[in-house]
């Protein structure tokens, strides 16, 4: 693959990360529950990367829990808050991702679930939350941190205080925003946040938990007594070590990449919008992440056939969620946004790696793969 553009969907994994990765699966490979040399210096790996984990979101070590990333963090926050914390009630959006809400509609006979209003772009309608959140029902609002297929950001701050304020329980899903923005656990009032580290540059399979001391939760697989008795299984020991050195390298760039990367996204969509006639964004452009542009077509002109020939170009995109690759219902959440009929969408997403000259390259593709359609009507 030439130029890589589906960067909200997995990220390659950075050298720097892969290298401090590759003496736990030779010298270091001790099992971290095993009390010899061995398992004391793996064990010391995994608190040594809890606390600098915990250190970069302004939290307490023992608050963070690692597991194979959001989706597992998700099922076992929405399970413990019916089965441990006694929530009826669930208030999410339509435009969530599906591991939250496949998870809440497993639970229909014990979780009530309510949908806050999305304004025309996808953005939060705060007033309508706080009117649901009125009713005093005991709740678990989950609103995620930043949408995977359009990247509209949600302002965690204030649905935390409307939490605090109505006593209940926020998670929001931080997959996509971990490293991407900053955060501030002792000031935000959010009891679980998720991360996982193949969307910065980390490898897939490991992730974290964050919960708040207030709101600890038992667990959801049974058996040993790992992550202090939380979730059962011998720590994925590498995965951990590559999450740890991926958020330090990522919050290192931040500050610096983040422009950069936001550069990158303002120069492609103007380029399209110069180069492509009848070109439109999804979702809230200037409220949005910087890595992620969602745009669609004219109308006539199929998204899966463009990503198509992209890819036989050696062009990754995608035309929706990754996790949804392969069904025939289309997006949720361009289905809430009211994409006009017959306009099929692409969502590009854009990392530290990327360069304005790959996105000429891409701009040009696509200008003559349009050609192309509009010559062979």
């Amino acid at each position: 693959m030439k130029i890589y553009l589906d960067n909200a969907a997995t990220t390659p994994v950075a050298p720097e990360v892969l290298e401090a990765m590759l003496p736990y699966f030779s010298r270091k490979f001790g099992n971290p529950s095993s009390i010899h040399q061995y398992g004391r210096e793996a064990k010391a790996a995994i608190e040594q990367a809890r606390k600098h984990i915990a250190k970069m979101l302004n939290c307490a070590p023992a608050e963070i829990f690692f597991t194979s990333g959001g989706t597992e963090s998700a099922n076992l926050v929405i399970h413990g808050a019916v089965y441990d914390l006694g929530v009826t009630r669930m208030i999410t959006s339509k435009i969530e991702h599906h591991c939250v809400l496949h998870t809440a509609e497993s639970l229909f006979r014990r979780l009530r679930i309510d949908c806050v209003f999305l304004g025309e772009n996808g953005n939060v309608d705060y007033a309508h939350l706080e009117k649901l959140l009125s009713s005093g029902e005991k709740t678990l609002v989950c609103l995620m941190h930043a949408n995977n297929e359009i990247g509209n950001i949600t302002d965690m701050d204030r649905v935390g205080e409307l939490c605090k304020k109505y006593k209940a329980y926020f998670f929001s899903d931080t997959v996509q925003t971990i490293t991407h923005l900053p955060f501030d656990l002792q000031k935000t009032p959010v009891h679980f946040i998720t991360g996982s580290a193949h969307k910065f540059h980390g490898p897939k399979g490991a992730g974290f938990l964050y919960m708040r001391s207030d709101a600890m939760l038992k667990p959801m697989l049974h058996g040993g007594s790992q992550e202090r008795n939380l979730r059962a299984g011998t720590e994925n020991l590498a995965g951990i070590i590559g999450l740890e050195m991926a958020m330090i390298i990522g919050y290192a760039l931040s500050k610096k990449e983040q422009p950069e990367i936001k550069e990158l996204k303002n120069y492609f969509f103007q380029k399209l919008k110069n180069e492509l006639p009848g070109i439109r964004v999804n979702g809230d452009f200037e409220n949005s992440l910087p890595k992620i542009l969602n745009v669609s077509f004219p109308p006539g002109v199929q998204g899966d056939y463009l990503v198509q020939n992209l890819d036989i170009s050696g062009i990754a995109a995608s035309a929706g969620s990754a996790c949804a690759s392969g069904s025939a219902t289309g997006s949720h959440v361009l289905a809430e946004l009211n994409v006009p009929e017959g306009r099929s969408s692409i969502r590009f997403s854009f990392s530290r790696y990327n360069t304005k000259e790959e996105l000429d390259e891409v701009v040009g593709k696509l200008k003559e793969m349009m050609q192309q359609k509009d010559s062979s009507r």
